[in-house]
């Protein structure tokens, strides 16, 4: 029977205690394979926590590491390693020494002894990491200092796709090419539009004589955020939306202030 491998993941001291688990593969995998499947959920964890934390993840086999390390790789689950850890290199992975008093690798020596008895199978271990893992990136979403105006509309994380393009995260996030923006960033003298008001997300969409074509309803000011919420869920009023960023970021002189 694959063993559990011995892999641990260390993260910054105020995001400790970690959680930890073991799981049994089936009895025909190799241990490669069982330290390589290891690896693999480290890694997949490690990405989906706040981009400002730099992981560490510690494996006791330089084989794991070799494997990986390689982008032709013929297994399947290190040419996934190495592609997470190509677009995530804040995910640091090191080799240590096995039985040399590493409390963490002792640790992970401890749950493979007991997953070979009484571990619960790979599919639960499964689980049990990416609900931990949603529970920590919806802790740091609802406590964070950025990216409030999304929070507003999407308050809750989720791993299903948003279909969002670049113009949609411009317009909701509303740092983009409006004078208002600019203004609070100094990156310009004046928050006005050419037309002669307020060059914001929201004039553009509702009352600029320049972008007419693509208007919605203006909100009333204590329902501007029930608005942006609807807003966001009508593909109808994202493609509205898509077009007058589009339309913004090709004439930008003719939105200069005068």
């Amino acid at each position: 029977m694959a063993r559990k491998p011995n892999t641990e993941l260390e993260l910054p001291s105020a995001s400790r205690p970690m959680t930890s688990g073991s799981a049994k593969l089936n009895d025909n995998n190799t241990v490669s394979q069982a330290e390589l499947t290891a690896l693999h959920e480290a890694v997949i964890y490690a990405s989906h926590l706040p981009n400002h934390n730099t992981s560490k993840i510690h494996v006791d086999n330089r084989a794991s590491i070799m494997a990986f390390s390689n982008s032709k790789s013929r297994n399947e689950t290190a040419r996934k390693i190495f592609k997470i850890l190509l677009t995530n290199p804040r995910i640091k992975v090191a080799w240590v020494k096995a039985h040399a008093g590493n409390i963490g690798n002792e640790r992970a020596d401890e749950l493979a002894k007991d997953a070979t008895q009484h571990g619960q199978p790979y599919s639960h271990i499964k689980g049990l990491l990416r609900k931990r893992m949603l529970e920590e990136w919806q802790t740091s979403w609802k406590n964070g200092d950025t990216g409030r105006k999304i929070f507003n509309i999407m308050p809750s994380v989720s791993l299903r796709p948003t279909n969002w393009i670049r113009e949609d995260v411009i317009f909701f996030s509303q740092h983009g090419p409006f004078p208002a923006y600019f203004k609070k960033f100094h990156l310009s003298g004046s928050d006005y539009c050419s037309c002669g008001g307020i060059g914001t997300a929201l004039h553009y969409v509702t009352e600029c004589i320049y972008t007419v074509s693509w208007h919605m309803r203006k909100p009333a000011p204590n329902f501007e955020q029930e608005w942006l919420k609807r807003v966001a869920n009508n593909l109808v009023s994202r493609h509205k939306i898509r077009g007058i960023i589009k339309f913004i970021s090709e004439n930008r002189d003719l939105f200069r202030p005068p």
